[in-house]
C-alpha cells in the first residue's frame, strides 16, 4: 500500500469520500512526478557526486577509505554516462565502492572488496509479485513460476485483516491485506496457516524465495482504536488525516487514508507498540520466509527501521525491501541507508512518462538503480502504479538494467505465458553481469551496454527504424541478437558496431 493506495481502510465508501481520495492520490502522484523530474534533469557527473554525499556515512562504515579506492579521474559514475566516443572502460567508481559496502552489508564494516562487486552487481536475479490469490492457488502455481526462471515471490500481508474478497470492487480496489486487525494470528481471507506454511515451503523445493509484506504503519478503520492487541494509548492522535504530504510530521503521525496510526514514538505505550510489531516480524519469521516487504516506509519515523526493525531482520535472517513512495532519489536513499533495499519509485516516476513515447534520454542516470544499484528493486507496475503504454519496452528496460527488478501478475497466467516477458527474464537470468555504460542516447533511441556481457537498444518511435554505430566492449567479435528481432552484428577491430532496432521494439545482443 502506498499513499497512492485505492483503499482506506473502509469499504462502503461515498462518492464524495472516493473524490476526495482520488484528488489526494492525483495530487501526490504529481508531487512524486516532479520530484522525479528535478531529479533526471540534474543527472550529471557533478549531481552524481552531489548524491553520493548522501551516503557518506555508509562509506566512512567500511574499513577502506574513499580515498583509498578512487582514482581522481574516476570522479564521475558510470551509469549514465554516454560513451559513445569511445571511451567506457571498468574503472574504479563511486558505484563500486557503495557496491562493496551492499556486498557486505549496508551500514555495517565491511571486509567485501571492489573486485566482489563485480557480482554483486550482476544483475541476474528478478522476482514475481504474486498478488490477488489464495495461497492455495499461488501454491499450485510455483512451479510455473520457478520454470519462467524467476527467482522470488512477494505475497500480500499474511496477518488477520478487516475486508474481505466481498469488499472489492474488480481484482486489486482495495487490495486485500492492508487493514491489520490482529498480527498474532496469520489465518486470513488468502487461507490458513497451515496453507501458508505450505506455499513457504513449495517456493523453497522450486529453489524461489518467498517475502512476506509486512504492515506496521497502522490498523484497520472503523475499530474505534480498539483491536485484540492495541488500544487507544498505542496510536498517535496528535494529526489526524494528512492534508500536507511535505510536513514529515504529518506524513509519519498522520492517519494515511484515513487508517489508525500507530505510535512507535511519542506515546506512553511505545515501548510495547514496537515490541508488538517485532513479535509480527518474529512471527513471519517463523513460517521460514526469506524477507520482509515493508509497507509504507516513510509513514514510520525513519529512525524505527534503522534502529528496530533493519536489526530484527538481521537478528532473524531476513532480507527487506521497503516501499518509499517518493520520486526524489536522495529522499529513498535515506531509507536505504537504514539498513534495506527500496523500491525505485523515482525510476518508476521516469519510465512511467519516457514509455508513452517520451524522450528516451531520461534513461540515462535515472533512478535509485543509477546510484545504488545494490538496493534498488526497479519495477513496471505494482498493485498502486499501473504501467505505461509502452508496456514491453518498459519491461524491456527494467529486466536488463542492474537491481532486482520485479515483475507484477495481475492476472498472473497473462504474464507468465507472455512469451515476450519470459524472453527478457531468460536474457536476464542467461546475459545481462556487468555494470551499466549508455552508449548512445537520444529522443527516441537508448543503447546502453552491460559491460562486457550484453548490449541492448530500445527504439520507442512508432514508426520509424532506427540505426546507430555505438562502442562496445568487444573487438572483432560477432554479436547475436538473443530478442529474435534482427540478425547478427560483427563489431570492428575498434568495437564499434551498428545497432540497428525496428519501430517500437527492442533487441537484445550478446555473443554466442
Amino acid at each position: 500500500m502506498t499513499d497512492e493506495a485505492t483503499d482506506d481502510g473502509s469499504s462502503g465508501q461515498s462518492p464524495t469520500d472516493r473524490n476526495e481520495r482520488e484528488r489526494r492520490r492525483a495530487s501526490m502522484r504529481e508531487t512524486a512526478r516532479r520530484e522525479a523530474e528535478a531529479g533526471a534533469a540534474r543527472a550529471d557527473p557533478d549531481e552524481r557526486a552531489r548524491r553520493a554525499a548522501a551516503i557518506e556515512r555508509t562509506r566512512n562504515a567500511a574499513e577502506t577509505t574513499w580515498t583509498d579506492l578512487l582514482p581522481s579521474s574516476e570522479a564521475a559514475g558510470t551509469v549514465g554516462r554516454d560513451d559513445a566516443d569511445g571511451a567506457g572502460g571498468p574503472g574504479v567508481t563511486r558505484r563500486q565502492v557503495l557496491g562493496a559496502l551492499g556486498v557486505a552489508g549496508l551500514g555495517a564494516a565491511g571486509t567485501a572488496t571492489v573486485a566482489d562487486t563485480a557480482t554483486a552487481a550482476s544483475g541476474d536475479l528478478v522476482a514475481f509479485q504474486y498478488f490477488h490469490e489464495t495461497w492455495p492457488t499461488i501454491t499450485d502455481n510455483l512451479s510455473k513460476v520457478a520454470d519462467k526462471g524467476y527467482d522470488a515471490v512477494w505475497i500480500q500481508a499474511p496477518q488477520q485483516s478487516d475486508l474481505t474478497w466481498e469488499d472489492q470492487d474488480g481484482r486489486n480496489d482495495p487490495p486485500l491485506g492492508y487493514q491489520p486487525v490482529d498480527f498474532t494470528t496469520f489465518d486470513s481471507e488468502f487461507g490458513t496457516e497451515a496453507d501458508l506454511q505450505t506455499l513457504v515451503d513449495t517456493a523453497h523445493s522450486e529453489g524461489l524465495e518467498v517475502y512476506f509484506d509486512c504492515v506496521m504503519n497502522h490498523m484497520a478503520t472503523g475499530y474505534d482504536y480498539d483491536f485484540p492487541r492495541f488500544s487507544y494509548d498505542d496510536f498517535h492522535h496528535d494529526v489526524g488525516s494528512i492534508d500536507d504530504y511535505d510536513d514529515d510530521h504529518q506524513v509519519e503521525h498522520g492517519e494515511l487514508l484515513g487508517l489508525p496510526d500507530l505510535a512507535q514514538y511519542e506515546s506512553s505505550t511505545s515501548d510495547y507498540v514496537r515490541g508488538e510489531l517485532m513479535n509480527y516480524m518474529e512471527k513471519m519469521a517463523s513460517f521460514d520466509a526469506d524477507g520482509y516487504r515493508y509497507d509504507a516506509v516513510k509513514h514510520v519515523e525513519e529512525k524505527y527501521w534503522r534502529d528496530y526493525a533493519n536489526p530484527k531482520a538481521d537478528e532473524l535472517g531476513m532480507k527487506r525491501v521497503g516501499e518509499v513512495f517518493s520520486g526524489s532519489v536522495d529522499y529513498v536513499q535515506t531509507y536505504a541507508d537504514t539498513g534495506m533495499d527500496a523500491f525505485d519509485y523515482p525510476l518508476y516516476f521516469v519510465l512511467d512518462s519516457v514509455f508513452e513515447y517520451g524522450d528516451m534520454s531520461r534513461l540515462a542516470g535515472a533512478g535509485l538503480v543509477a546510484q545504488d544499484p545494490w538496493h534498488a528493486r526497479p519495477f513496471v507496475q505494482n498493485h498502486d502504479e499501473g504501467a505505461p503504454s509502452q508496456y514491453h519496452l518498459a519491461h524491456a528496460f527494467v529486466l536488463t538494467i542492474e537491481g532486482f527488478p520485479m515483475v507484477y501478475n495481475l492476472y498472473p497466467n497473462a504474464i507468465l505465458d507472455d512469451s515476450d516477458v519470459n524472453n527478457m527474464v531468460w536474457v536476464r537470468k542467461n546475459l545481462c553481469g556487468g555494470e551499466t555504460y549508455f552508449r548512445h542516447t537520444s529522443y527516441d533511441l537508448a543503447i546502453y551496454e552491460r559491460y562486457n556481457n550484453l548490449l541492448v537498444g530500445l527504439n520507442n518511435d512508432g514508426s520509424s527504424t532506427k540505426t546507430q554505430n555505438v562502442y562496445t566492449s568487444w573487438a572483432n567479435t560477432t554479436l547475436h541478437d538473443y530478442s529474435g528481432s534482427m540478425g547478427d552484428v560483427t563489431t570492428d577491430a575498434n568495437g564499434y558496431v551498428d545497432v540497428t532496432v525496428p519501430a517500437e521494439d527492442w533487441v537484445f545482443y550478446a555473443p554466442y
